[in-house]
């Protein structure tokens, strides 16, 4: 094939250093920036997804973590692994607030369902499979449909290699596609989280802010059957031995020094054109703010004096918290930019240099012009569809997915929509086996109340008649009415129990057909609209995703005109970003200078005994007695806690390693601060700054607080 997109990219002059979620394919041609910044290793080396260090970071499916010793240890984010503490938690045992620490390999508890270690073994460009001659010419659902059956051949050739797990990843709008393949590490255990009060010191408070003093890790262990090969929990499975896995740094790291993050960054937009821009900040987050502000809320009520349910939902609630205030923050950053204003200006200079030429009419021009019209279809009908989505309760959602399981589970396999094949049943049994530490009926049904009644309130042409008539819904419902209907549905219904979920899994149409339980009922009288709904959006989807390439196909080739650095947005795939431990002489709101590393000092400072700032009177008094060990800074007069970085992160990135120049591990990436996750679309170097957890924190956190000594043995540090 031509020569790739993301090498080509590269060719032109490179972003500003520490900008960019580099491939790691792409390091060699910022060889000469990461040497400036301070790395001592060949950048040839990281390009090796198989060898050291690379070979050590792992995917967690939603964050990223690192084997750091020979037995299959991992190290990540305490909120990685909060729900699977929050599982293993009853009001009897409350791990969240107490901590936990398996002190030998018989003491470590499964994690949630569905937990897994994704191990990257491979990475291969198939753009050509998957956009090939034939499917090139073709448009809307056709297009959707014929990439869709490349991947599914794609996939199941790649895991004929029984205990892996592949994926096929769009790059640059759908310019290039990659094969990556992953050893899906299935038993997957907790070994040791410190407590709420060490793992979420802080809170929501502190969350997006700086100075912070989170201790935001934990430990997994991943598991094998005695075969070394990929198997669900066995007593008679074993450590996984992987081929590397880091070394803690032994030296301190000084403001200044360099360090890279190596791990699975979600999402990025900073392709994303002006439209689309518009539409996130002036209409989409808005509308999240207050739905997450109205269920935080309401879930607060009702767990207010039942600690089960609290437990249940301390997970939810968590991740509704950081949501609420990322998106809050990144409109407030908004508010304060010119964003909407230069991409305008960036997509007319776009338009004029498509415009500037004959080729370039001929090659771009009506896909331009096709890519504004197709998304202003595409946000009108998201528009439509949000009260209605949002009014679906959570068994009704459950029902329709397992019944749409059911339709697909009757074709052979290679015929089924992806996410529903043999492959993806594992998924499912999480799902469903998850729902009983996750669900209480009271919680649902004051949640079903509150977005059904905004749901009514919307004008009868913009409701969905079948959605009504499914569930029994009319416009002129009282208060009353409306709240009798949704508790005779739970009276009804016995989704809530596992036995039923479970039968429902292995359950034919025609079963589901004959079943009498509410759910079940409405799931199976909406699914013929359901599929008509899926069709057009298809059909809409191929449409823009012909468009979308061959505008970003325009926009790279002018930014390389411009000499601009082009790299892809984030995907969820391996990134590697690079940077340096600095500060900032500027504050979020009041100018104040901020330092590079808080200490111990300010968990006294801030420690009150109770809420979000409830420190462990261990840790308390061994902050009080200078118990500092060999983790004491001199230059800090105290051990590090948490320290900031020019590191360019994301959702997907908590985490991540994060190595010195040596490639040896100084923290962990968790967080960014407030005015600067809007770098998600708008990257600016003078306010982004992520935040890390000190190793020498959690080295001192375990040696001093919690005397995990098997597992500092396990590090190599005693």
């Amino acid at each position: 094939m031509k020569k790739s997109l993301i090498a080509l990219a590269l060719f032109s002059s490179m972003a500003a250093a520490d900008e960019g979620m580099w491939m790691p394919q792409q390091l060699p041609e910022i060889a000469d920036k990461l040497k400036a910044a301070g790395l001592q290793l060949d950048p040839s080396e990281l390009t090796q997804l198989t060898e050291f260090p690379m070979g050590a970071v792992v995917s967690l499916g939603g964050c990223s973590a690192s084997f750091v010793s020979p037995q299959g240890l991992v190290v990540t984010n305490h909120h990685c692994v909060y729900g699977s503490i929050a599982y293993n938690s009853t009001p009897e045992n409350d791990l969240l607030a107490n901590g936990f620490l398996a002190t030998s390999l018989e003491d470590e508890v499964s994690a949630s369902p569905g937990s897994r270690i994704y191990v990257t073994k491979a990475v291969e460009n198939v753009t050509d499979r998957v956009i090939d001659d034939a499917t090139a010419q073709l448009e809307g659902k056709a297009r959707v449909d014929a990439i869709e059956n490349a991947y599914k051949t794609i996939v199941a050739e790649c895991e004929q290699d029984a205990g892996h797990r592949c994926s096929v990843s769009s790059f640059y709008g759908g310019l290039e596609y990659y094969l990556i393949k992953q050893l899906e590490i299935k038993d997957v255990r907790l070994v040791h989280a410190p407590a709420e009060g060490v793992g979420k010191f802080g809170g929501d408070t502190d969350n997006w802010m700086w100075p912070r003093h989170t201790g935001d890790y934990a430990f997994y262990r991943a598991y094998v059957s005695p075969e070394g090969e990929s198997a669900e929990f066995s007593e008679d499975n074993v450590p996984y031995q992987p081929d590397f896995h880091l070394r803690i740094a032994q030296e301190p790291l000084n403001e200044g020094d360099f360090v890279m993050a190596i791990g699975y960054p979600g999402r990025t937009n900073r392709h994303r054109l002006p439209s689309e821009v518009e539409n996130t900040f002036e209409w989409s987050y808005p509308q999240l703010v207050e739905r997450f502000q109205d269920n935080l809320a309401i879930i607060a009520e009702q767990t207010a004096e039942n600690k089960d349910a609290e437990l249940k939902y301390a997970s939810r609630v968590a991740g509704l918290n950081n949501y609420l205030k990322n998106r809050q923050g990144m409109l407030d950053s908004y508010a304060n930019t010119d964003l909407l204003e230069r991409k305008q200006a960036e997509h007319e200079a776009l338009s004029a240099w498509v415009n500037s030429s004959d080729d370039n009419r001929e090659a771009y021009a009506e896909d331009l012009a096709a890519i504004e019209q197709l998304l202003a279809q595409s946000q009108d009908e998201d528009r439509e569809s949000y009260y209605r989505s949002l009014a679906t309760p959570r068994l009704l959602g459950m029902a329709q997915v397992l019944y749409k399981l059911s339709q697909e589970q009757a074709k052979p396999d290679a015929e089924r929509e992806v996410g529903y094949q043999e492959r993806d049943l594992p998924r499912y049994q999480a799902y469903v086996a998850g729902m009983d530490r996750s669900f209480d009926a009271e919680v649902e049904m004051a949640l079903d109340f509150y977005n059904l009644k905004n749901y009514l309130q919307v004008p009868a042409e913009q409701r969905d008649a079948e959605f009504d008539a499914a569930l029994g819904l009319a416009a002129q419902m009282s208060d009353a009415e409306l709240r009798e209907l949704i508790k005779s549905w739970y009276a009804d219904t016995a989704l809530t129990e596992l036995d039923t979920r479970n039968e429902l899994l292995a359950a034919t149409p025609s079963q589901f057909a004959d079943h009498q339980d509410v759910f079940v009922q409405a799931a199976v009288k909406l699914y013929p609209e359901q599929q008509a709904q899926e069709d057009e959006a298809e059909e809409l989807a191929g449409q823009i995703q012909q468009a979308y390439a061959n505008y970003m196909r325009a926009k790279i080739a002018f930014m390389l005109e411009q000499g601009e650095a082009v790299y892809p947005d984030a995907n969820s795939t391996l990134r590697v970003t690079y940077g340096n431990v600095t500060g900032r002489d500027h504050g979020t709101y009041d100018g104040t200078a901020w330092t590079a590393f808080t200490t111990l000092r300010g968990i006294q400072q801030k420690a009150t005994g109770e809420g979000e700032f409830n420190a462990p009177q261990a840790q308390l008094d061994a902050i009080a007695a200078k118990d500092y060990g060999d983790y004491y800074v001199e230059s800090l007069d105290s051990v590090p806690v948490n320290y900031l970085a020019t590191l360019d992160i994301t959702g997907g990135n908590s985490g991540s390693a994060v190595l010195n120049g040596n490639a040896e591990l100084v923290g962990l990436a968790f967080d960014g601060t407030l005015d600067s996750i809007i770098s998600d679309w708008d990257f600016n170097i003078d306010n982004t700054r992520s935040i890390q957890v000190d190793s020498r924190f959690m080295l001192w956190q375990m040696q001093h607080v919690d005397d995990a000594d098997n597992l500092l043995k396990e590090l190599g540090i005693q």
